[in-house]
């Protein structure tokens, strides 16, 4: 059952403080429209089990059949956020309500206009990347067009569950493969920086960094296991975060960290000890069908199933205990909202990049403050084909002003040169009836 109504989604487009304009980018195949599902279920629009199964934002017949991503599908999606979950958030906010605007972008070489038609309308960008694959071409194409268009990103490292499921691999091999992947990624981060954005580079011990497996359904970020093991340690959570990746080891027989490990048995890496062997742990035990050692873990974790989910066994039983331990939509939103900026703030850089007049216009200052009461400045990125013959959607994004029925709008072309009249319209729309106001009668009402 969806979680929102309409009127509750209208009400949070009047708090640009708690919107968040994003789009998911990636190579083909790495779980893009596996991992939308996990936040497509949170905000109840589909059961939270078939999560990573429908790929919900694959609409069309042939995306279903081929498997890939073709069109670009954005999608609204509306959150109520606990007080505990927004108790380190540092930014402005107006309330618990968030709305998120999301875009699920293609990640085949051959629509990559759609990912660019996507970034245009977009804030922030959630990088997706498969863990044993690593950066491929077309992860670094979107990054590039992403940091052309000023656009933020934050990455998630994904089908996290192929190190522990088909490789096997060991956790301090494992660490050093996630490693390699989000040194990559940092490297094309450098390499396209823009002054305005700052340093675009992404940490997982400052949050911007998640780890996920799409097709189950779960995920986490360094803050998850922090908050965890803070209390344990004595240590306040950004501490904590900061230990669980690099160079920082721990030995439980010495009870000490350390900057190197100092060849014994029981001293281990931070991230290994404290997030990869605990998950392995639990992958392994449902697997295998230890349920009695599962039900004690789990009890420890606080980690409640209803009866039927306790009869699974297998993939089925590890998907739906990850999935309540580890849910992955709320390591994606906390790292989108904590991590990614809101319109108010990102039209401040981007003004200059969406508009081609003079920027100190009142146009332009109206997109730069966000301004609701301002002219109206609406992008169309794409014409989406109606079901009348010879009609379209125009799918875009107001950066200032309101926008309703019966408004007269100015229709700049994409041939339009500031000062000419080519490829200029007016249209006044008069209910369902539009209607073509020549030129010169728009001079003459000036």
């Amino acid at each position: 059952m969806v979680k929102f109504t309409a009127d509750e989604l209208r009400q949070s487009m009047d708090l640009p403080h708690n919107i968040r304009n994003m789009s998911v980018i990636a190579h083909v195949d790495h779980g893009k429209s596996t991992l939308t599902d996990s936040l497509v279920a949170a905000a109840g629009i589909i059961a939270q089990e078939v999560a990573g199964d429908v790929r919900m934002t694959d609409t069309r017949q042939d995306e279903a059949e081929r498997g890939i991503t073709i069109k670009s599908t954005g999608i609204s999606l509306y959150y109520e956020m606990s007080d505990d979950d927004l108790k380190n958030f540092k930014g402005e906010r107006e309330g618990n309500k968030y709305l998120i605007n999301l875009i699920d972008s293609p990640g085949h070489v051959d629509f990559s206009s759609e990912v660019t038609a996507a970034l245009r309308i977009t804030d922030g960008a959630l990088v997706v990347v498969d863990c044993v694959e690593g950066v491929c071409v077309q992860t670094q194409t979107v990054l590039r067009q992403a940091l052309g268009e000023r656009i933020k990103p934050v990455l998630t490292v994904n089908k996290m569950d192929r190190c522990f499921l088909e490789l096997q691999l060991d956790a301090e091999e494992a660490y050093l493969t996630i490693q390699r992947v989000i040194e990559s990624a940092n490297v094309i981060m450098a390499t396209y920086e823009d002054p305005l954005l700052g340093d675009v580079q992404v940490y997982p011990e400052k949050g911007t960094v998640a780890f996920s497996a799409g097709l189950h359904g779960w995920a986490f970020t360094l803050t998850n296991f922090a908050k965890m093991y803070a209390t344990k340690f004595g240590v306040n959570e950004s501490k904590m975060m900061e230990r669980l990746w690099g160079e920082n080891f721990f030995d439980p027989a010495t009870k000490k960290w350390t900057t190197k490990n100092t060849g014994s048995a029981t001293c281990k890496r931070g991230f290994v000890q404290f997030c990869y062997e605990p998950i392995k742990h639990i992958i392994e035990l449902c697997m295998t069908d230890q349920k009695d050692k599962l039900w004690l873990m789990l009890q420890k974790l606080k980690v409640n199933l209803k009866s039927e989910e306790k009869e699974l066994t297998g993939k089925a039983l590890m998907k739906r205990v990850m999935q309540s331990w580890l849910p992955a939509s709320s390591a994606l939103l906390e790292m989108m909202i904590f991590h990614l900026p809101s319109p108010s703030k990102a039209q401040k850089y981007r003004v200059d990049n969406l508009y081609e007049g003079p920027l100190d216009d009142p146009y332009a200052s109206a997109i730069r403050n966000c301004d609701p009461e301002g002219p109206l400045m609406l992008y169309v990125s794409k014409m989406i084909p109606a079901s009348d013959k010879g009609r379209f959607y125009a799918f875009g994004r107001v950066f200032s002003g309101k926008v309703s029925t019966g408004m007269k709008v100015r229709i700049m072309g994409p041939n339009y040169i500031p000062g000419e009249k080519k490829d200029l319209e007016i249209r006044i729309k008069k209910g369902l009836k539009e209607q073509m106001a020549p030129l010169t009668d728009f001079e003459d009402r000036l």
